[in-house]
């Protein structure tokens, strides 16, 4: 059986494969390859794509009505809606502790969220890169495998796609996510590398594919696209990917997966596929519309092909505070915020209260964990009326610090750059 592959060679294992794509080597699910080669030809069309919200501000006032196709309940003191979607407001987080409960969570639906009965449903693992016949497992199966349990976020790609705009004057197409397209749960369900084994994996399988129950998705301009999907690298699944049907103690809800759910720790959040329904296990390179028209980065910045499909989250650092807040002069304020990063455990948070000039280092209250975030506190009494600019930037175990800015792609994916966050001193 293959080992886990390190980051390194996931890296390489994705160039590979997006040679062997462009080579007509890959299979390529729903996706026309003429098509993909006339647009990273052109990738500045891809600037094109609609944007799915009506405000790119953020901390602009939440919608106050429901998302369509979204279960819960989204009143605005916790949510935004953009589309489809529904944005946790990351300065209603404070009082929520580590983890973010599923009333809080943020909801990100490429259709509606599906209505799965527990009792009916199955997942079928099936595909050339298996030694048999495909495997079918109901929930009860599933559950009689070993448990683990992992305490992960699970964030969007695009998270922060607005600041590209708002910060550095070049807008990303898609959501215009402010901070709040992240949540922390405690995910407990299978090893998604028992549930291989048991269906047969050979050696010489690369890719493995989940695919969710939802509807199919149909673009803006009316393509079929059918139902989400992403290749992972063997390795990666192998590694510590699980199958999840427990949400903080719970059944996962309605809208975040129920009754199964792919949880890939530390990576975008599209490779977490919800309503999980089969797996396809291959023996050939697999692509589907989300890791190449979809969660690639196009622009000046990256080759005319676009970027390998993303794999891993960035770094990131947020202040638990409102847009544009209103603070007393004179008096001490504790400021708290979060902070993460895909690569490993945050170890340092440093803060500035007047625009970068000055850092000091933030008190941590989480140990630093991979594929979670850390909160931390920081005082400030602010002495002079008038407008001020807050700041924080995290360092991780890689000893990366977040830049000033980041890149630009036409997509918004991956903003990582410190955050500028107006406030008032009153």
């Amino acid at each position: 059986m293959p080992m886990p592959r390190t980051s390194e060679s996931e890296y390489e294992y994705d160039r590979r494969r997006m040679r062997q794509w462009f080579a007509g080597e890959a299979r390529a699910d729903g996706v026309d390859r003429r098509e993909l080669l006339r647009l990273a030809g052109a990738s500045a069309a891809l600037g094109a794509l609609p944007t799915v919200a009506q405000s790119v501000l953020p901390g602009a006032a939440a919608v106050a009505h429901a998302a369509a196709g979204i279960v819960k309940p989204l009143p605005p003191e916790w949510f935004t809606v953009r589309g489809t979607n529904a944005e946790a407001r990351f300065d209603a987080l404070g009082d929520t502790g580590y983890h973010t409960p599923a009333e809080r969570f943020f909801v990100r639906n490429h259709t509606t969220t599906p209505l799965l009965d527990a009792a009916t449903w199955t997942l079928t693992v099936w595909g050339d890169g298996l030694r048999g016949e495909p495997l079918v497992l109901g929930l009860d199966d599933l559950r009689e495998l070993p448990a683990v349990t992992r305490s992960a976020v699970v964030e969007c790609a695009g998270n922060g796609r607005s600041l590209f705009g708002t910060q550095q004057g070049r807008t990303g197409s898609g959501t215009a996510w402010t901070m709040g397209a992240i949540g922390a749960a405690r995910w407990r369900g299978a090893r998604l590398s028992d549930v291989l084994r048991a269906a047969g994996v050979r050696r010489t399988a690369v890719d493995v594919m989940p695919r969710g129950l939802d509807a199919a998705y149909t673009t803006p301009e009316g393509a079929e696209l059918g139902r989400v999907r992403r290749p992972l690298p063997l390795g990666k699944a192998l590694d510590d990917v699980i199958l999840a049907y427990e949400m903080n103690g719970e059944p996962l809800p309605p809208d975040h997966g129920h009754p199964v759910r792919v949880v890939v720790p530390n990576w975008v959040g599209i490779a977490s596929i919800k309503w999980v329904g089969d797996i396809e296990v291959s023996a050939t390179p697999l692509y589907s519309p989300w890791n190449t028209s979809f969660y690639r980065l196009w622009g000046d910045s990256y080759p005319p092909e676009g970027s390998a499909p993303l794999t891993r989250q960035t770094l990131k650092s947020v202040f638990e505070l409102p847009w544009n807040a209103t603070l007393d002069a004179g008096l001490r304020h504790r400021l708290t915020g979060r902070s993460w990063s895909g690569a490993g455990g945050v170890v340092r948070v440093e803060t500035s209260t007047d625009g970068g000039e000055r850092w000091r280092a933030a008190r941590l209250l989480d140990p630093p964990r991979s594929a979670g975030w850390v909160r931390w506190h920081t005082d400030w009494r602010p002495t002079a009326p008038g407008p001020a600019t807050l700041m924080s930037r995290a360092t991780d175990t890689t000893g990366r610090t977040q830049p000033p800015t980041t890149p630009h792609n036409i997509q918004g994916y991956l903003f990582d750059a410190i955050v500028r966050h107006p406030v008032t001193v009153r």
